[in-house]
């Protein structure tokens, strides 16, 4: 059985195991105590030279980065669940311009305005307000764009929900802990998109914390 290795409300964490759920994986889950720094263990490090949560073990094949992860995960059960990620030229070429669409112009912002107020202050900083906002306040440009394009069609790489839009939802749910309501505000296309992501099944099973799923 596929073993996952992480925290669990890592934002990294819960990006795999959404996928794992949405794939109807089975997975055992193996918790990483970062309070004790169990993450820069040399037994971790061993895994994970850099000392980041997750990776997984599968039968052998360790692997980490979260993304990578979802995306051997997809194409190594092509028929469980949704396809999350097509096959055919076109629709890999679509999925493909979303996933960099949430990497290169989503992840950055959102990540980094959440880091600023809910991860700095858990470890004993400082947050700027003013650093936040400008943040939010270039992400929320951003967003006009993403408008634009969930206004044609459903989901970022057209009308079938695909790993980009998951990728999204670990750090755009938290946004909201850290001060800003722009994901359900920004405009009717962005708050239809990502309210229907954080009702998707596989969300609410992981989002408050993921455990070891053996069966479905």
């Amino acid at each position: 059985m596929l073993t996952l290795f992480g925290s669990p409300v890592s934002t990294c964490t819960r990006r795999v195991a959404t996928v794992l759920v949405e794939k109807k994986v089975p997975f055992e889950f193996v918790v990483i105590d970062m309070a004790k720094a169990q993450h820069k263990s040399s037994a971790f490090l061993a895994h994970q030279p850099f000392g980041q949560v997750p990776y997984i073990d599968d039968d052998g094949l360790i692997l980490y980065e979260s993304r990578a992860i979802c995306r051997y995960i997809v194409e190594k059960y092509p028929t469980h669940g949704p396809q999350l990620v097509p096959t055919d030229v076109t629709g890999r070429a679509l999925f493909e311009q979303a996933a960099s669409i949430e990497y290169s112009n989503f992840d950055p912002f959102c990540s980094k305005a959440v880091a600023e107020m809910v991860f700095k202050p858990m470890r004993g900083m400082a947050s700027d307000k003013a650093v936040f906002d400008t943040l939010v306040e270039t992400l929320s440009a951003k967003l006009d764009a993403y408008e634009v394009i969930l206004g044609k069609q459903k989901y970022l790489a057209g009308n079938e929900v695909t790993l980009a839009d998951l990728f999204h939802l670990p750090y755009g749910s938290m946004l909201a802990r850290a001060g800003s309501d722009l994901m359900t505000t920004k405009g009717p296309n962005v708050t239809r998109w990502f309210n229907e992501l954080c009702q998707r099944n596989s969300w609410v099973t992981v989002k408050d914390g993921v455990k070891s799923i053996t069966s479905y």
